[in-house]
């Protein structure tokens, strides 16, 4: 049975302020995925005191839950039928929850023991990516249906990851220098407690916000989106149904690279503070700064991944800056590790972090955006060979990527810092230099195996521009499109 589409070709544009409204919706994401792997080991092992592998743990029991859940609410959304569409229900519904988890998972009693702690942490976590899943996932199922060209899917997801960066890198930005400073005699900053209740009070409201803006400025939008058939529909058809879907070469190739590289960015986000302070020994103000380069860099990536994209095809412009943002990343810490490059607390060193953080950030934003409209570009795919639109359900895996970045990449960096024997209450400039080492000659094989995995497997990709032109040229002609 195929799916009922009203006519999108008769639809009016998608103008600059409806993209605008679906674009601002990334904001809520990233904010709590960079908050998650960036602070979330830190604040519940540096100052909550909680073991990294117990936070590691939860994280990694949290994924299995997502790894459920996330498909689950995408094929659900995608058979959904109500006044409101397929996939806004689930993003108004999550607002005000998603925002309440958010705040109390920084905010843990006082007094605990590590095992009441770890529960406490469990289940606001949980919450946190429940409501994000109900958000996130419908969200980006909309990017298919609003729009249909190979190179304007690009454009749209380029327009969203530029709200995505102000959410995660301008939030961090927001962290280091306003609510988590450092004050000039060392204390504070990070690793104290104080700064977390308006860290946390702030992103909870900016989260609420984005979602609300974002579901009810695409809502008018609603009466030219697919909709879902009327059809009785069993636990058994629905297991059949997203076993056809998924059985897609293109998606899986593609998602399996996606998830080596979440992997390898959430172990990077993990051990980001770890590194900075304790390896490189910057001070706040300079990892503001570097979260600042982080930020530009992005935007830059931004105006690149649509250039890449026209210039080289998705699929090779992602080959090529996944390939140069891993050699970018490793290098500083590889001369480092060599006895070579400038010693820490130098001018020299600082410039070199500060152009290694803009190139690297600028490869991985472009890197990213094309990854995400490979994946767009999978449902005519797909609808090809089912006859069923299954956007919710394919694009549940981008979000599936997204939570391994705070999941098995966080777990993979309290790995790290156990195998390296990280000390607890540790302090700038007094952690020893073998624990150091083993830190960097740990980190950098993980991730270029993590990395090196998600180039390898992208050669195998098989849709490119002419493909997916065919794929919309069979729907139209089956009156599908």
């Amino acid at each position: 049975m195929t799916t009922a589409v009203t006519d999108v070709e008769r639809a009016p544009p998608l103008g600059l302020g409806a993209k605008l409204l679906y674009a601002v919706g990334g904001t809520a994401t990233n904010l709590k995925h960079r908050a998650i792997s960036s602070f979330l080991v830190i604040f519940y092992n540096q100052v909550v005191g909680l073991p990294p592998q117990v936070v590691g743990g939860i994280l990694m029991i949290a994924l299995v839950f997502d790894a459920v859940l996330d498909p689950l609410i995408g094929q659900v959304s995608d058979n959904l039928r109500s006044r409101w569409g397929r996939r806004h229900p689930f993003m108004l519904v999550s607002a005000a929850p998603y925002a309440v988890a958010f705040f109390f998972l920084w905010n843990p009693p006082e007094g605990w023991s590590h095992g009441a702690l770890a529960i406490y942490l469990a289940i606001c976590l949980f919450s946190v990516r429940f409501f994000d899943t109900f958000f996130e996932v419908p969200h980006q199922a909309l990017v298919p249906e609003l729009v249909k060209g190979y190179d304007e899917r690009t454009n749209l997801i380029a327009l969203r990851q530029i709200f995505v960066l102000f959410g995660g890198a301008g939030m961090m930005i927001m962290a280091l220098q306003f609510f988590l400073k450092e004050n000039a005699d060392g204390s504070g900053g990070v690793l104290a407690r104080d700064g977390y209740f308006l860290y946390s009070m702030t992103g909870a409201l900016i989260i609420f916000a984005a979602i609300i803006l974002s579901t009810v400025g695409t809502a008018h939008r609603i009466p030219y989106l697919s909709t879902a058939p009327n059809r009785p529909i069993t636990f058994r058809g629905m297991l059949s149904e997203v076993v056809a879907t998924l059985n897609n070469r293109a998606f899986i190739v593609v998602s399996l690279s996606g998830l080596f590289i979440a992997v390898a960015a959430g172990a990077q986000s993990g051990l980001d503070m770890y590194v900075g302070i304790y390896f490189w020994q910057l001070s706040q103000s300079q990892l503001a700064v570097l979260a600042t380069m982080s930020l530009t860099g992005g935007l830059a990536g931004v105006a690149l991944a649509p250039v890449l994209g026209r210039m080289l095809g998705k699929k090779y412009g992602v080959l090529l800056a996944s390939t140069t943002g891993l050699l970018v990343h490793i290098t500083p810490m590889s001369l480092r590790l060599l006895g070579l490059g400038p010693e820490n607390e130098t001018p020299a060193l600082f410039l070199v972090l500060c152009s290694q953080e803009f190139a690297h950030a600028t490869l991985a934003a472009a890197s990213g955006i094309l990854t995400a409209s490979l994946i767009a570009d999978v449902v005519e795919d797909a609808q090809v060979r089912t006859g069923r639109r299954s956007e919710g359900l394919l694009l549940s895996a981008n979000g599936l990527v997204r939570k391994m970045v705070s999941g098995a990449g966080v777990f993979t960096a309290t790995t790290i810092l156990a195998f390296s024997q990280f000390p607890e209450d540790a302090k700038r400039g007094q952690v020893p230099e073998s624990v150091l080492t083993n830190l960097g000659l740990t980190y950098i094989p993980t991730i270029v195996a993590l990395q090196g995995s998600a180039i390898l497997l992208l050669f195998a990709f098989n849709i490119n521009r002419r493909k997916h032109e065919a794929n919309l040229e069979t729907l139209r002609s089956r009156g599908l499109h």
